[in-house]
């Protein structure tokens, strides 16, 4: 079975610390204590929603323990990998307007 032990305060601390400094519009919907139904909803420079999630037990790989997060933007459907804080960041605002 999935779980979110590893998405800790510091860890929320770090995604929000991340959005911000890379200049992201974000909110979350303030479940830090209940991980699993946890939502950061982040605007882009181009406009575009994203909604990120944390990774599941199941999607961490051991070699890689810093990648929790993972982001979805709908329209256009874009999907990343589960990358770290600082990675879904950039990601999201280097993701090209015309994708």
């Amino acid at each position: 079975m999935a779980t979110f032990a590893h998405i800790t305060p510091a860890r929320c601390a770090r995604l929000g610390g991340a959005l911000t400094a890379a200049g992201l519009a974000w909110e979350d919907n303030g479940n830090q204590d209940r991980p699993e139904l946890l939502t950061y909803t982040v605007t882009d420079p181009h406009g575009r929603r994203w909604t990120i999630d944390p990774a599941t037990s199941n999607q961490i790989v051991p070699s890689r323990p810093a990648s929790l997060w993972q982001a979805v933007c709908t329209a256009p459907f874009h999907r990343s990998q589960v990358v770290s804080a600082r990675v879904v960041a950039a990601h999201i605002r280097d993701f090209p307007a015309a994708a």
